[in-house]
């Protein structure tokens, strides 16, 4: 085990990083674009636009960037495998978290275009998913409102980061002819039936 320390939104960091995976361990054969922030909750009127800055250099610049930095140090002669953490946020509103859902739904669009543009050398796929017990959701899922969450889902449960790390061990190793997809890991969220349709 190795590892890095570096911020998501530099690319000189991206420089730097690929740089040492490939002396480390000989190539990059796949990059996760796992870094995100939410410095804003709210409605996204009200964003100061240095939170709004933040919030794109760190969940949308930053993964291009490494992404570039990936193809153009190693996998675009060596081929290789680019997956992106969205989330379900970038499918629908909210009242609170619109301006990470904004981001996150450019996430699951520049999936698309680079799956396009990258093949055959390299398969970029997305996750987008649920409620996730990280500390980074902390706010969301403890107490009373992760009750709330979990009953409704048909899962029964919150999601947990092995969840998400099993979707992606399946887009690296498991789905040779994949690309450009997005695989949403909620627990059954956007399945659900509305009981409220029936009220």
């Amino acid at each position: 085990m190795a590892w890095f320390a570096g911020h998501a939104g530099r690319e000189e960091d991206g420089e730097t990083c690929v740089a040492t995976t490939i002396e480390r361990f000989g190539s990059v054969d796949v990059l996760v674009n796992n870094a995100a922030t939410n410095p804003h909750a709210g409605p996204m009127i009200d964003v100061p636009l240095s939170m709004w800055d933040k919030t794109h250099e760190v969940n949308l610049r930053g993964p291009l960037a490494w992404t570039q930095v990936a193809w153009n140090r190693w996998m675009r002669e060596n081929g290789g495998c680019v997956i992106n953490i969205a989330s379900v946020g970038g499918f629908k509103t909210s009242a609170v978290l619109g301006v990470y859902g904004v981001f996150k739904a450019a996430m699951i669009h520049m999936t698309k275009q680079l799956g396009a543009e990258l093949g055959p050398q390299v398969r970029v796929n997305c996750i987008a998913p649920g409620l996730i017990r990280t500390d980074f959701a902390r706010i969301l899922w403890e107490g009373e409102r992760g009750k709330v969450v979990t009953d409704m889902l048909p899962a029964k449960r919150l999601g947990e980061p092995e969840d998400i790390g099993a979707a992606a061990l399946f887009l690296a190793a498991g789905a040779p002819w994949m690309t450009g997809q997005t695989i949403t890991v909620d627990g059954g969220e956007f399945v659900r039936i509305n009981e409220a349709a029936f009220e």
